[in-house]
């Protein structure tokens, strides 16, 4: 069987570029995966740049460590949630960064190792969780929730028009046997969307598999305090970049950097903005910026990623 591995990173000279690395800086890779864009960071800041990277996956934590060995004590590995970036950072006496990056989703790594229970195309445990010490898994909230509370998840993480025929179909399928297993899940799924309803290029499946994995990692609420602690974690001058993979992660990001650039959001008719929206960053994308074509081709997990990015100009 071939050995599961972490693939091309995307948008890396984009995104390392934003970053713009230089020697003596710190710099936070809150998403390390297979420590790609962190080598990459650590090349371009050398001969002193710092890396902290972080990841809810142990397993890899113990890849990249492999992978970034030759850069010494210029690498600092923590597992652990970038929605605790300010505690992290405190316990390894770093006062401030001079960058921060988000990959967000999921690895190659997890979707090629069949155990984890990411992937529609290999039949495994029902699992999907990114940190493995976390108790629910996907079978968990399958067998768990309520209908109603299916199908506002599936339609919120990730905009399946077939949200309710899918969460009625699983009620369904539940009640003769618990769903624990990704194969019968693919097939209910699969079931319950008229085949002249499926998506061109994609699994029927996908959009569903994709709701369950963000609600195990709880990934929209660590995007939110995570992105904002990155921010505050910038000195001026630093920069924050962000590789989102579907619209509800590039909405997220889109507000909190409009919010974060000054931006009011409170309604129009209010008579005293509430919000207090002050400018501590200037936004450097006006629009996101997508792979190329020819990236694509080369690394078909690339086609939907969006980046943004932005710098700190005041505390």
């Amino acid at each position: 069987m071939t050995e599961p591995t972490y693939h091309k990173p995307v948008l890396l000279s984009e995104a390392v570029s934003y970053l713009s690395p230089k020697p003596g800086g710190i710099y936070a890779d809150c998403t390390l995966g297979g420590g790609g864009h962190a080598e990459e960071i650590l090349r371009r800041s050398s001969p002193d740049g710092v890396l902290v990277g972080i990841d809810r996956d142990e397993a890899a934590i113990q890849e990249s460590s492999k992978r970034l060995s030759e850069f010494g004590e210029r690498v600092r590995l923590v597992h652990g949630d970038f929605r605790n970036l300010a505690e992290i950072l405190e316990n390894l006496r770093i006062a401030k960064l001079d960058g921060v990056l988000y990959d967000l989703g999921v690895s190659s790594f997890q979707l090629e190792t069949a155990e984890r229970g990411f992937s529609l195309m290999k039949d495994a445990p029902l699992d999907m969780r990114m940190d493995r010490t976390n108790p629910v898994t996907a079978a968990d909230l399958l067998n768990r929730l309520s209908e109603k509370e299916l199908a506002d998840l599936i339609f919120t993480n990730s905009d399946e028009r077939w949200s309710r025929r899918i969460a009625k179909r699983i009620i369904e399928e539940r009640k003769k046997n618990p769903i624990l297993t990704t194969k019968r899940l693919v097939d209910l799924i699969a079931g319950a969307i008229p085949r002249k309803a499926w998506p061109p290029g994609i699994h029927p499946a996908t959009r569903t598999f994709q709701a369950l994995r963000i609600a195990v990692n709880s990934e929209m609420e660590a995007l939110e305090e995570g992105l904002v602690a990155g921010v505050e974690a910038l000195a001026v001058g630093g920069r924050a970049v962000v590789i989102s993979y579907h619209s509800g992660e590039d909405r997220i990001v889109k507000r909190i950097f409009r919010l974060m650039s000054g931006h009011c959001e409170c309604p129009s008719d209010l008579p005293v903005c509430a919000c207090e929206a002050k400018k501590t960053i200037e936004v450097l994308t006006k629009k996101p910026v997508v792979p190329t074509p020819e990236e694509i081709v080369g690394n078909p997990r690339a086609r939907s990623a969006k980046l943004r990015a932005a710098v700190k100009i005041a505390e």
